[in-house]
């Protein structure tokens, strides 16, 4: 306290000094803001901030958590944090000695005896802490497995985007859906990887081409989506036609046999199955599915026929009737084998 010289001698006046708490409180009060405004911006807890304002100090948690408060608050309010962190530490040691002064005055505390028998573990207390974990990945595995029951699989696009424009006659169609689950393009099952993605090369027709793909889970939930794509490009043979002369037309039946003796003719055959194969004739996907096992198909091209299958020891293939045995030995996927006239490249 200071003394005031009056005319009628000395006065008393008392001049506080504000705590931590009051500082931080009237700060807040003249800026108009709440101490939920405070914890928004801050992140800090509202029950610290309340703590901070109100001196419960026993409140808070450790330490270096507190200065870090006191910096963030701080910088909120715009004044010099490491003076809002000097005081803090003023405050909580000033308590602490008087906290230390109190006990020594009213004696020595009682020493708390530990009771070192919890920390001994018997088969009991071993089955007794395990039963509740092994009850809640039960109920675990059950809510996830009953929650696939009603779940439809994730179907994502990457290729192409929905309403977009190409300029060639194939795209590239790219996804990526759940383990286990069968795509479908256009009702024809396609190639999935172990990780869920798949990739198929589709053919365009000029205009407005639309993909359907269906994903398919094994419990015959689905997700389908439907891709709109616009052809930007004339179709050849439509030109080819058009522009034909009429001594083109009348071809000799000597030249129509020459011209059918250089064509790529491909007999498939599946055993065992079912095994996905697709076929691209001329650059254009002409199937994209799976094949039952025995069953044939037979596919034709001028220049060369491209080939996949999931499984590669299980698809035997004929070319122009001479048997080329298997696509492979091993039974993995195996793509773009190609055949031409004069054999496999």
């Amino acid at each position: 306290m200071i003394f005031v010289f009056m005319a009628n001698g000395f006065t008393k006046k008392r001049v506080g000094t504000l705590t931590l708490g009051e500082k931080l409180k009237k700060l807040r009060s003249d800026k108009r803001i709440s101490l939920g405004e405070v914890s928004r911006v801050t992140k800090i807890r509202l029950e610290y901030l309340e703590c901070l304002e109100d001196g419960r100090y026993q409140g808070l948690p450790a330490d270096v958590y507190v200065r870090g408060f006191l910096k963030s608050y701080g910088e909120f309010l715009l004044v010099d944090e490491e003076n809002l962190v000097r005081l803090y530490e003023k405050e909580k040691g000033i308590k602490k000695n008087l906290e230390k002064g109190k006990t020594g005055a009213e004696g020595e505390t009682e020493m708390k005896t530990i009771d070192l028998s919890i920390f001994v573990f018997t088969p009991k207390k071993i089955v007794l802490f395990l039963l509740p974990i092994l009850v809640l990945a039960l109920f675990f595995y059950l809510y996830r497995e009953a929650g696939s029951l009603t779940d439809t699989p994730r179907l994502i696009i990457f290729a192409p985007l929905n309403n977009s424009e190409v300029k060639e006659n194939t795209v590239k169609l790219e996804g990526k859906t759940d383990k286990d689950v069968r795509v479908l393009v256009n009702d024809q099952m396609i190639l999935v990887s172990d990780e869920g993605k798949f990739s198929e090369n589709l053919s365009m027709q000029p205009g407005i081409n639309i993909i359907h793909v269906r994903a398919v889970n094994k419990f015959q939930k689905e997700t389908a989506e439907n891709i709109t794509v616009q052809g930007a490009f004339e179709e050849n043979n439509a030109v080819d036609e058009v522009n034909k002369t009429d001594e083109e037309t009348n071809l000799s039946s000597a030249q129509m046999d020459d011209t059918a003796t250089q064509a790529v003719q491909i007999e498939l055959n599946v055993s065992p199955g079912p095994v996905w194969v697709s076929v691209e004739a001329d650059g254009n996907l002409v199937f994209s599915g799976e094949m039952l096992s025995g069953a044939t198909q037979i596919f034709s091209a001028h220049d060369q026929i491209k080939i996949g299958s999931g499984m590669a020891n299980a698809t035997y293939v004929k070319l122009n009737g001479k048997d080329l045995g298997a696509l492979g030995a091993e039974s993995g996927v195996v793509r773009d084998v190609i055949f031409a006239k004069d054999g496999r490249k």
